[in-house]
């Protein structure tokens, strides 16, 4: 591994925060900047903390305490997805969510290799 790209999570993470952003901008006027914002904040994140916590891999614990802020964010951005799901059905949010599910289970493996195996 030379770089956090050669991570398949972080390809996935990086790849569903631009659909987020797609469908977040398709979302009212007046949630452009609510609910909107939000969850473009937390999709972001979660590719965000993969690329600090590998920048720290040298230091395990920081690299898996900066994984556990990815699922985290995971987390976060499928519950405001869920919530968008209820309120805008029209959407489709229901796609990203189960691509998110996939991604979290991929990153919990992820943390668990890195806390059994990593060097």
């Amino acid at each position: 591994m030379k770089s956090y790209k050669d991570l398949d999570i972080y390809n996935l993470a990086c790849d569903y925060a631009l659909e987020v952003h797609s469908i977040s901008m398709k979302l009212p006027k007046f949630e452009l900047y609510e609910q909107g914002s939000q969850i473009r904040r937390s999709s972001k994140s979660v590719k965000d903390n993969i690329v600090e916590g590998y920048g720290r891999r040298r230091y395990k614990q920081d690299f898996i305490k900066f994984l556990v802020y990815a699922h985290a964010s995971l987390l976060e951005c499928i519950s405001q997805l869920e919530m968008i799901h209820k309120l805008y059905p029209d959407l489709e949010a229901q796609i990203l969510l189960d691509k998110y599910d996939m991604l979290g289970a991929k990153l919990f493996k992820f943390i668990q290799y890195v806390e059994k195996d990593w060097k």
